[in-house]
C-alpha cells in the first residue's frame, strides 16, 4: 500500500503548474481522468492577461473588478494582479516562449473589457496547447492516467486520499494532501466549448461530502463559437480575433452590437453573448463572425489554428465569414476556498483552478484572466502545503465501497440533462424555466442511476438552485420577466 505526499486531480494548468512548484522530493501523483491533453487548457486560444508592469495592476484589477459586475472578493483580484508578473517570469525564466515581435520583445494583445494591450500569448491562437506540452515537459513527478476519482476519503473533517476507477477496478490511493484541480462542468451542457471529459464529477463528489460550493450560477457563454457541427465541444473563436478587430454581424451584414453596448464587439463576453441571444430572439436572423479587415498572410500566422479548421470545414477565412453562436465556457463559481486554495473546514483538501470559486472573477471572468488564476492560486496552494510541512509515513485505512458507477440507461438520462440545462439554465433564464430543470433534475435523481451521472446530476441542481437563489440579473447572471 502506497501513500504519496500529495495527490493531483486533474492535468490542466493548476494541476501542472502546482506539479511544478512541488519539489522532486516529494512524492507526488497526478491523476488524469483521460489522455493528458483532454482537459480545458489545452484548448485555449487567446492567451494569459498579466500587469504589464508594477504601474498596471491598479488597472488590471480594476478591469477585473469592473467585468466582475461588484460581485469580486477585492482582496482575491489583488493576488491575482500582483502574483501575475511573478508567474509568467517564472514561465519564462523556466524555458516557456510567448510569441515575440522582430526585435524579441514578448507581444501583447487586447481583448474585450480590457482598458489595455495587456495578454501574452503563445504560438498564435495556440497558447493553451503550447503551455499545456510545456508544463508536461515540466513534470518529474508520477502521473496516473485514464483513472477517475470517485470518492474523497474524509474522516473527523481531515482528507486522507481519493478512491479512483482505474481500468474498472476501484482501489484508495492514500495522500496527506490533495489538490482537486479537475476543471469546470462544459458537458452539463448541450452546447460547450470544454473538453469532452469535464463533467463536474468532483463538484458533485463535493456535494455528496458536505462540502460547500459557492456561486454555482456564475456560469460564463463565450459569444463567437462555430456550433455548426455534430461535436458535443464546439469550435471557439478567440475572443483575440475581436480585440484585433473582426466584427459581428447579422445576416445582413449589419453590426447590431452597438445597440446594446457603446463598446459593440470589446464589450465584456456576457453583454455580446445576452446581446447575441437576444437580437436574434427578435430578428431571427444568423448572426456571424466577419474578418474583412485581415490579410490573408497575418490572419493564418496570428490564428493558425482557427485558419487550418475553418479551411478544412470550407470556410475561406478570412475572406469568408464564419456563423457563430454563443456556447458555454467557463464555470465561475466552484468548489469554495480561502485565497490560498484551501476548502474550508476539511484539512488537507484544496481547490485551484475553474473547479474553484475564489470569488475572483465575481459575477464575469474578465477575458484571459483563467489561465492566470490557473498559475497563481496554484503557486500559493503548494506554498502553504510545503509551509505546514504536515507530510508523514502513517496511513489511515478506508474501506471500499462496492458502488455502480453506470447503468445502460445513463447515456439517454445525460443528454437529457444536457438539453434540460441548455434550454432553461443558460445565457437568458427564467424562475419557470428553473423550476422546470429542478423539477426533472430531482426525478433523474430518483431513478436507478450510476454514481458518475449522479455526480453530474447534484452539481446540475448546485447551479439550478443557485440560479433561484440569486432573484435579480447580474453579470453572467440574467433572470428575466416571463411574459
Amino acid at each position: 500500500m502506497y501513500k504519496y505526499d500529495v495527490i493531483i486531480v486533474g492535468a490542466g494548468v493548476a494541476g501542472l503548474y502546482a506539479a511544478m512548484k512541488l519539489p522532486e522530493d516529494k512524492k507526488v501523483l497526478i491523476i488524469n481522468k483521460r489522455e493528458t491533453f483532454k482537459c480545458n487548457t489545452f484548448y485555449a486560444q487567446g492567451g494569459i492577461a498579466l500587469a504589464r508592469d508594477k504601474e498596471d495592476i491598479p488597472s488590471h484589477i480594476q478591469d477585473t473588478l469592473a467585468a466582475g459586475d461588484g460581485l469580486c472578493d477585492e482582496e482575491a483580484v489583488k493576488v491575482l494582479s500582483e502574483h501575475s508578473i511573478e508567474a509568467i517570469d517564472d514561465l519564462v525564466n523556466n524555458g516557456f516562449e510567448f510569441d515575440k515581435d522582430n526585435e524579441g520583445h514578448i507581444l501583447y494583445t487586447k481583448e474585450a473589457a480590457h482598458s489595455c494591450e495587456r495578454i501574452v500569448h503563445a504560438g498564435g491562437d495556440a497558447t493553451g496547447r503550447y503551455l499545456h506540452f510545456f508544463l508536461l515537459s515540466q513534470n518529474k513527478h508520477a502521473m496516473l492516467s485514464d483513472a477517475r476519482v470517485v470518492d474523497l476519503l474524509i474522516k473527523e473533517n481531515k482528507c486522507y486520499g481519493v478512491t479512483v476507477l482505474d481500468h474498472r477496478e476501484t482501489k484508495n490511493i492514500y495522500a496527506d494532501n490533495v489538490i482537486i484541480a479537475s476543471g469546470g462542468v462544459g458537458s452539463l451542457y448541450e452546447y460547450h466549448t470544454n473538453a469532452p471529459c469535464i463533467s463536474a464529477d468532483m463538484q458533485g463528489l463535493c456535494v455528496m461530502k458536505g462540502i460547500a460550493l459557492d456561486r454555482m450560477e456564475m456560469l460564463q457563454f463565450h459569444p463567437t463559437v462555430f456550433v455548426n457541427s455534430s461535436n458535443a465541444q464546439k469550435m471557439l473563436l478567440t475572443e483575440a480575433l475581436r480585440g484585433e478587430g473582426a466584427t459581428i454581424t447579422d445576416e445582413n451584414g449589419k453590426r447590431f452590437l452597438f445597440e446594446y453596448d457603446e463598446r459593440g464587439e470589446l464589450a465584456s463576453r456576457d453583454i455580446v453573448s445576452k446581446s447575441i441571444y437576444l437580437y436574434r430572439k427578435k430578428t431571427g436572423l444568423n448572426i456571424y463572425l466577419n474578418f474583412d479587415n485581415f490579410s490573408e498572410e497575418y490572419f493564418a500566422h496570428r490564428f493558425p489554428n482557427i485558419y487550418k479548421n475553418m479551411r478544412a470545414l470550407g470556410f475561406k477565412v478570412p475572406e469568408q465569414r464564419v456563423p457563430i453562436s454563443p456556447a458555454f465556457h467557463y464555470a465561475i463559481g466552484g468548489i469554495k476556498t480561502d485565497l490560498k486554495g484551501r476548502v474550508p473546514n476539511i484539512e488537507g483538501l484544496y481547490a485551484i483552478g475553474e473547479v474553484a470559486s475564489t470569488r475572483v472573477h465575481g459575477a464575469n471572468r474578465l477575458a484571459s484572466n483563467s489561465l492566470l488564476e490557473g498559475l497563481v492560486f496554484a503557486k500559493i496552494a503548494v506554498d502553504d502545503i510545503l509551509e505546514n510541512d504536515n507530510f508523514s509515513d502513517q496511513i489511515t485505512e478506508f474501506a471500499i465501497e462496492d458502488e455502480v458507477m453506470s447503468y445502460k440507461d445513463d447515456k439517454a438520462k445525460k443528454n437529457q440533462l444536457r438539453k434540460i440545462m441548455w434550454e432553461n439554465v443558460s445565457i437568458i433564464r427564467t424562475k419557470r424555466g428553473l423550476t422546470d430543470a429542478l423539477e426533472t433534475i430531482n426525478a433523474l435523481l430518483n431513478e436507478k442511476i450510476g454514481k458518475l451521472l449522479q455526480f453530474r446530476l447534484l452539481t446540475a441542481r448546485e447551479i439550478v438552485l443557485s440560479a433561484l437563489n440569486r432573484t435579480e440579473s447580474i453579470g453572467v447572471h440574467t433572470i428575466q420577466e416571463e411574459n
